[in-house]
Formats: structure tokens, C-alpha cells, sequence
């Protein structure tokens, strides 16, 4: 391993980006007892209640309403019993429910070329062309709808993917995708490493691996 990829969570992500990464990778894999712990961590560490629930909104786009719902019942219970313990969290910037966008097409497609740098064609080559349903999908939905909120930059939103799909099995083309998107966003070699490190330890060492992996593809 590069000795850059056994540098500690603490020397490039903070201890709220740690607990983004956490929260994302549980929730894509499930481990709804482990998350619950590591919910509490985060809020301890200073994540908003609001940065939480749209980080469990956002994740449904990648991991399914199952795990994103079931995670965000988890939640409202740690909160439930937060509150109970006499602990007060902070709300946080208030969460935009609402997308009025006249063109939400378009509104997706600038944000996502302003995330790979590359322009994006109406429809998009490949998948856009062959099921043109997918492709409103993802523009008008994911990256309008969900990204127009401020609650998180697109630097948090990229952390919290890059964490649920390295986390996931047999998802490397879109985790290579969102590694590239995460580093024009002002996410880090460094930082993506940490994340892989956090993988190793909260989902395990294979799948931390196929992570890896995919980042030295890229560099080669």
C-alpha cells in the first residue's frame, strides 16, 4: 500500500467529512446498528441535522429507497432519543423541498458539466440515447432536484457518493466517474485515499481494495 494510503482519517478530512463518509457507506450497505453509532458520532462532531438528512436524501439516487428510507428512520430515531437525553443538535440551513426551475434538463445538465468538466450533449451518448427516460432521470431529477439544494456543496455531495459507491459492489464505472467529479469539486487524492481507508475499516478490506483500484486506474 502507498504510504499516502495509510495516512490517518484525521490528516485531510475533517471530523465532519469523516462522518459523511461513515453515514454514506452504512447506509449503501445496510448496517443500520452501526450506522446508528456512527450518526450520533456526526452530530456530535458538529453535522447540521439538515447536512445529515439531505446526505440520506441524496444517497436513494445511488443505493435505492429501501436503504436511503431505512436509513433516514434510523435518524429520527437517534434524534428522538437525543432529544429524550436532554441533547439539543443544531438544525442547520433550512432544506430547499421545492425545484422551480422552468427547464430542469438543462438546469441538470450545466450543473453535472460544471462537475466533470466536459460538456454534456442532449441526450447523452450511450444510455441517454437508448433509454431517453433515464437520461430526464438524471438530469431533471438528481442533479436539479437534489443538487439545487445549498444544504451541501457539491464537494460534501461528491464525498458522501464517492463513499457509498466505494462501499458497493460491482458500481467501479460510476465510482471511477465520481472520483473524477469529487476532484473537480476540490476533493483530494489524499482525501479520496482517507475515504478508502474508512471503507476498509467500517464495510471491509475487499471492497476497500476494488476501490483502490479503481483510483490507480485513473492515475496510470
Amino acid at each position: 500500500m502507498e504510504a499516502q494510503n495509510k495516512a490517518g482519517a484525521g490528516d485531510v478530512l475533517t471530523a465532519q467529512q469523516q462522518g459523511m463518509v461513515n453515514i454514506a457507506a452504512l447506509t449503501a450497505t445496510g448496517n443500520l446498528e452501526t450506522l446508528k453509532v456512527q450518526l450520533n458520532t456526526a452530530l456530535d462532531a458538529g453535522l447540521t441535522i439538515n447536512e445529515i438528512k439531505e446526505a440520506l436524501t441524496q444517497l436513494y439516487a445511488y443505493c435505492g429507497f429501501p436503504r436511503s428510507l431505512n436509513a433516514v428512520n434510523t435518524f429520527k430515531t437517534v434524534l428522538e432519543e437525543r432529544i429524550a437525553k436532554g441533547i439539543t443538535d443544531s438544525i442547520g440551513k433550512a432544506i430547499i423541498v421545492e425545484n422551480n426551475t422552468a427547464d430542469k434538463y438543462e438546469q441538470g445538465r450545466k450543473v453535472l458539466e460544471t462537475l466533470t468538466k466536459t460538456p454534456q450533449p442532449k441526450p447523452a451518448p450511450g444510455f441517454g440515447e437508448f433509454a431517453p427516460r433515464i437520461d430526464a432521470f438524471l438530469k431533471e431529477h438528481l442533479f436539479a432536484d437534489i443538487f439545487v439544494c445549498d444544504v451541501l456543496t457539491y464537494q460534501q455531495r461528491e464525498l458522501v457518493t464517492i463513499a457509498a459507491l466505494a462501499a458497493m459492489t460491482g458500481v467501479e464505472p460510476q465510482l471511477q466517474a465520481h472520483i473524477g467529479m469529487g476532484m473537480n469539486a476540490g476533493v483530494s487524492v489524499e482525501q479520496v485515499n482517507v475515504i478508502f481507508n474508512i471503507i476498509e475499516k467500517t464495510i471491509g478490506r475487499c471492497q476497500a481494495e476494488a476501490a483502490r483500484a479503481v483510483l490507480l486506474k485513473m492515475r496510470k
